[in-house]
């Protein structure tokens, strides 16, 4: 009986043991029924589309030709022009092509532009032209728009950090080139300044203090006869009074010559004051030295290298093989101006894809690509600026305060505009700015309206 009772229990045991077990099985069925149910054969399953291979055009052995008056073919002695080439050989090898860059003679350049463009065959595919030249080129219909040869998706049109914008003309964008850092400004002779013991001028700008005013203070207090012989030895500034008369109207808000709105500004009012301004350097205070005796003569510019001059408005471009220390703020704003404009940029180039031109899609294509190689510098210009500045407060003030600050005056791309006798009738002949103004202003609209038509 006992044996019976024990039988019977374990009996009870083993069933509820298979019963536990089945229970367990039918558990984990559930769970993958469930997992697969998520992704049921009858549902469409969403995946990322497959990349497109990309479309490479076979150019056959054309020849890419870019031009400027100097040789712009890299030279591989430093790391980024070894990058480049290296960069120009893959590009030539994806497309089945050449690039040739095309060095011509500044004096030649824009008659061979003007006469192969006439003739439908461009002599380069892409060209640089100096701005007074390529205004008159795009209002005779010469240069392409970026909107004919850029597509949606190009760097330009978005990131631009291979490839920027330049600036428009006659309120059209034709022009494009590589990113850099330019600097316009009055730039200083630290050795004088630290000898005559001048107010340091990125002291005064920090503070807020450096206006015309100003200027012509440090000017006066720099020209002297240090040596007591009887003679001026040291002089406030120095300059080509025209290009200083540009930029002193830009500083005041104003344009000698306004492209974009086809409008002289020789009458403006800001204009006016700048050339009272202008005057007042070069015959009231007298403190701006004339080496070449004519206060208007262009060699002027380069006057400052001389040594004895303390400040004068020059580009980043001028400053190799001085031999003295040198330092450089922004000019300063007239009463009319604005921190955002501080120059006029008179000698601006760029490139341009004439009309002509064969697939100018592909070609400015392979252009952008030439550019992306590794950056190594810490910013566009780096290389350059470094070069040219011995001191980091003058790289950062360019930087922060002047880069981006210019407009692009043309004045010079008009026939016969008279923004130059303006000058010399005011500076060289003492005659009146607001006489002087009302004297050319019909000569300066009629040479805007003739290089319209």
């Amino acid at each position: 009986m006992k044996q019976m009772k024990l039988f019977s229990m374990l009996l009870v045991c083993f069933v509820l043991l298979i019963s536990a077990c089945s229970g367990g099985n039918n558990v984990q069925t559930n769970e993958s029924v469930t997992k697969t149910e998520a992704v049921t054969p009858t549902e469409e399953v969403k995946t990322e589309p497959e990349p497109q291979p990309e479309e490479v055009v076979d150019l056959g052995g054309r020849v890419i030709k870019m031009s400027a008056w100097w040789d712009l073919t890299p030279a591989g002695t430093t790391a980024s022009d070894k990058a480049r080439l290296a960069k120009i050989a893959e590009l030539e090898k994806k497309y089945n092509m050449k690039i040739e860059f095309v060095n011509v003679p500044f004096g030649e350049y824009m008659d061979k532009f003007t006469t192969t463009v006439l003739a439908g065959e461009p002599f380069a595919d892409i060209v640089l032209l100096e701005y007074k030249s390529a205004l008159p080129a795009a209002l005779k219909g010469q240069l392409l728009e970026l909107s004919e040869f850029t597509k949606p998706e190009s760097n330009i049109n978005n990131e631009m950090n291979l490839v920027v914008k330049s600036a428009s003309l006659a309120g059209k964008e034709y022009a494009f080139d590589n990113p850099t850092t330019l600097a316009v400004g009055v730039h200083y002779n630290r050795d004088i300044f630290k000898k005559l013991g001048l107010p340091d001028l990125q002291e005064l700008y920090s503070k807020g203090e450096w206006n015309w005013e100003k200027f012509i203070e440090v000017a006066k207090l720099a020209t002297k006869d240090t040596d007591n012989n009887g003679k001026i030895d040291t002089y406030g500034f120095s300059g080509w009074a025209a290009q200083v008369g540009r930029i002193l109207v830009a500083a005041n808000g104003a344009k000698v010559a306004d492209d974009s709105t086809s409008k002289e500004g020789l009458s403006d009012p800001r204009t006016i004051e700048a050339m009272e301004f202008l005057n007042h350097i070069y015959n009231v205070e007298n403190v701006a030295k004339i080496k070449t005796g004519d206060k208007v003569n262009w060699e002027e510019t380069d006057t400052f290298k001389d040594g004895d001059v303390a400040m004068f408005i020059a580009s980043e471009w001028q400053m190799p093989d001085l031999t003295f220390d040198v330092g450089i703020v922004p000019i300063p704003n007239g009463p009319q101006g604005t921190a955002e404009v501080t120059y006029a940029n008179t000698a601006a180039a760029s490139r341009f894809i004439p009309k002509g031109v064969k697939d100018p899609e592909i070609v400015y294509q392979i252009f952008e690509e030439m550019q992306d190689v590794p950056q190594l510098e810490e910013y566009p210009g780096q290389d350059y600026l470094e070069s040219l500045y011995g001191h980091e407060e003058d790289i950062q003030m360019i930087r922060d305060h002047i880069y981006g600050t210019g407009i692009i005056v043309l004045d010079e791309a008009y026939p016969e505009y008279p923004f130059n006798s303006f000058v010399e009738d005011v500076i060289k002949n003492n005659a009146s700015v607001t006489a002087t103004a009302e004297k050319y202003k019909q000569q300066a609209q009629a040479s805007i309206d003739k290089l319209g038509k």
